[in-house]
């Protein structure tokens, strides 16, 4: 069975697809007789014909003959890809003939005055595989170390190192030939590619060549710097022992004005060392390009740096004294970035950086109070969620977040609100101390709230934790202000019917006839006689998302006024006035039922809402023991278990977390 020999792949060269047929014998005669121009068309065809998979073999001694010895720069560039792709063998394995030609051409170009023609020359050096043809031209090559241009010597190591890793029996004295041009050369990417193949062919040398120049290494640019951070890194990774030689040039290196060498440097620095000192400097490096980067992939590359640090136990101790210069990194617009910011700052934060952490973040929550950034509403319901699990997780600190977010409550951003409720409501089960706080900073912010998922969660949240007298009647106040006047179906009748009269009085309304100051008549139109001014009465709150035929805001209304009452009539001794509290929830209960079943809202009200309606309503007509139990405890009780349950869950969870990373 016959085996196929996998050919190298070369340059990759787009082919037009409007191209006529190529023809062989016509090629040979713009190879021959044509002028420049018609020789580099057809030298480019000759190109695409062999990337196609044709062979042309009659074409390689016109090429030698006629084009070769021209001195042109494009047909030089052009046959650089042909003498790459062409075929240099016979099929039985031997070096072509013509190519001892083509060997004696490229011994020519090594010497040419032009530096861009012997630097290209020394570049396409490196792509032969043919050790018969690199021979002739290694004196050639050698003597491109000493060209006066720094594009010429920079290709002439480049070409030595290829050559050396390849054929090594062609320069057998290469390390010692390049470590010699090393001491000479002053050309920052001359000495880069020297340093370059001494670090893989023989790295004594290199390190000679480090230690003569250590201290000097802080002034070389930044692509040398990087390779002597990939010897220093191998070096010592390889000889612990080697580390205390080289570990000041490393902290050097954190200071370079370079990104990509800072970057490199901290890598290596926290690689060879585990001292504190060493890891604070390297990770306020990290710290240091996140903030100054405009690259967000940059910042986010160097984000999880830092967050692979952190999961190390001995890195994490130094990590959490710089979380307030992690938080630097909020100043990024990127969400992303942000994202990851504040998740690596929460598994920061301790007890010692809460109360600065805090701080920070309630600045960050008022100054985007007012942001028009399409992530501005991300960013804040991120910041709350932080401010959330902070509070939750240091307790010390609920009391100061609380006003800042209760703020959230009024905002358009749903999803922020939301969030905010449910931080209340878990800090309000936790917190017993806090209560009086959470109750007053809600009835505060109650009226100004405009969304129907917020006033429901807001309405459970009070009717479940408004626990003294004072508390409940506050409560009942605020309702009754948001439902507006009572009976609600009259007061809408009454609303309606006020709007009717009003454009019956301005359909019904002739113009009036004025006399002008010059006797003559002006007639005055209807609609600017008519109400002006006069603005349209708007409904309360709750009541207009009921006419909207939104009625679980009702079902839950009648839930939380029923609790209250239920719990009024437990803590008040003068039977009059829970009576007065509790008729007064039974009315609001009654309206939302007749205002259901009505027909004026869009929507009519569901029989769930009716049913649920209803059977609060029976629990104040006839409360019973077990009622009350379930209406004023059962819902609390639930969510303390749900909430005992989560934080039982969280602590297993970071238990697996930390034994993993162990």
């Amino acid at each position: 069975m016959s085996t196929l020999v996998e050919q190298p792949c070369y340059t990759l060269i787009n082919i037009p697809t409007d191209t006529e047929p190529l023809n062989e014998l016509q090629l040979k005669q713009d190879l021959e007789k044509g002028d420049v121009h018609t020789k580099i068309e057809a030298l480019k065809k000759t190109i695409y014909m062999i990337l196609s998979g044709e062979r042309l073999p009659g074409l390689l001694m016109t090429i030698i003959r006629f084009v070769l010895p021209l001195q042109d720069h494009t047909i030089k560039k052009l046959l650089l890809i042909f003498w790459e792709i062409v075929p240099k063998t016979s099929p039985d394995g031997k070096l072509l003939q013509e190519m001892i030609l083509v060997c004696d051409a490229y011994r020519k170009d090594l010497q040419h005055p032009n530096e861009f023609v012997r630097g290209s020359t020394l570049r396409f050096l490196c792509k032969l595989k043919e050790p018969e043809l690199l021979e002739p031209l290694m004196p050639s090559i050698t003597a491109c170390l000493e060209h006066r241009h720094s594009y010429v010597r920079r290709n002439a190591v480049l070409a030595i190192f290829t050559i050396y890793r390849n054929f090594e029996f062609l320069i057998p004295d290469a390390p010692d030939l390049i470590a010699k041009y090393l001491e000479g050369e002053q050309d920052m990417s001359c000495r880069r590619n020297a340093f370059l193949m001494l670090l893989h062919a023989d790295q004594s040398k290199a390190l000679a060549y480090l230690a003569a120049c250590l201290d000097q290494v802080p002034s070389f640019g930044d692509i040398l710097q990087l390779v002597i951070v990939e010897l220093i890194y191998k070096v010592c990774l390889a000889n612990p022992t080697e580390r205390a030689r080289f570990i000041r040039c490393i902290y050097s290196l954190l200071n370079s004005p370079s990104a990509a060498v800072r970057y490199e440097a901290a890598g290596t620095l926290i690689t060879l060392s585990n001292v504190p000192t060493a890891i604070k400097a390297a990770a306020s490096c990290y710290i240091e390009l996140v903030v100054k980067e405009s690259d967000n992939n940059v910042k986010l590359i160097v984000l999880d740096r830092l967050i692979a640090m952190k999961d190390s136990p001995i890195y994490e101790r130094v990590l959490q004294d710089l979380v307030m210069d992690v938080l630097r990194v909020l100043g990024s617009p990127a969400l992303e970035v942000r994202t990851k910011t504040l998740a690596l700052a929460m598994d920061l934060v301790t007890n010692r950086t809460v109360e600065e952490m805090v701080q920070l973040l309630k600045k960050e929550v008022l100054r985007t109070a007012g942001g028009e950034h399409e992530d501005a509403g991300r960013y804040r319901q991120l910041l709350v969620r932080t401010l959330h699990a902070c509070s939750i997780k240091f307790s010390d600190v609920a009391a100061t977040v609380i006003p800042v977010l209760t703020d959230f409550l009024s905002e358009n951003n749903e999803a922020a609100a939301t969030d905010v409720l449910v931080f209340v409501r878990e800090a309000i089960q936790r917190f017993e101390n806090l209560r009086p706080l959470i109750v007053e900073k809600l009835l505060e912010v109650f009226p100004h709230i405009r969304s129907v998922k917020v006033h429901r969660a807001a309405l459970w949240i009070l009717g479940e934790y408004a626990i003294s007298k004072e508390d409940i009647e506050a409560v009942m106040n605020r309702i009754r202000a948001a439902l507006g006047e009572l009976p609600l179906l009259e007061a809408e009748n009454k609303r309606q019917a006020g709007e009717k009269s009003n454009e019956d009085d301005s359909e019904q309304t002739v113009p009036a006839q004025l006399v002008t100051s010059d006797g003559t008549y002006a007639t005055q139109s209807a609609f600017s006689t008519t109400a002006e001014g006069r603005k349209e009465e708007k409904r309360p709150p709750l009541v207009q998302y009921m006419m909207d035929g939104d009625f679980f805001i009702g079902a839950s209304l009648a839930t939380t006024i029923a609790k209250l009452a239920l719990r009024y009539k437990s803590l008040e001794n003068n039977p009059q006035k829970s009576n007065k509290l509790q008729a007064e929830a039974m009315l609001v209960m009654s309206s939302v039922l007749q205002l259901g079943r009505s027909g004026l809202p869009t929507k009519a009200m569901t029989h769930d809402d009716a049913e649920r309606i209803s059977l609060c309503l029976r629990s104040l007509a006839c409360p019973t023991p077990l009622l009350q139990k379930v209406f004023t405890n059962g819902c609390r009780e639930a969510l303390g278990r749900m909430l005992a349950a989560k934080a039982e869950e969280d602590s297993q969870n970071q238990k697996v977390v930390y034994a993993t990373s162990s």
